[in-house]
């Protein structure tokens, strides 16, 4: 199976601040939804279907560029959960730009 990863800009100075930016939106949903959270809580809170926000990891490629995949070898982003993940993403309007990349094909930044 191709491995897949999401490209996102925004404007953050680190990797932490990226971070935050991807979990907050969901973390605050599942609050509301469930009145408290947990850091177990990571693995339970789905993006989209099979991905939760556990799952994936940050690493900052350049200024403003952002690499959002996997952080479980043995369960990589598929395209089709890529995609997912990017949908979501869009819908909490956290980067200003969202796109889907193979990892292997990924040009320097």
């Amino acid at each position: 199976m191709r491995e897949y990863c999401l490209i996102v800009e925004g404007a953050y100075l680190s990797e932490s601040e990226a971070e935050h930016a991807l979990r907050d939106p969901f973390l605050e949903d599942w609050v509301e939804q469930t009145g408290s959270f947990k850091i177990h809580n990571m693995n339970e809170i789905q993006i989209t279907a099979g991905v939760t926000l556990g799952s994936l990891g940050v690493v900052m490629l350049d200024d403003r560029v952002f690499e959002i995949a996997s952080a479980d070898a043995e369960h990589p982003l598929s395209e089709l959960k890529a995609k997912g993940v990017a949908e979501a993403l869009r819908r909490q309007d956290m980067f200003d730009e969202v796109a889907v990349k193979p990892r292997d094909e990924l040009e320097e930044v």
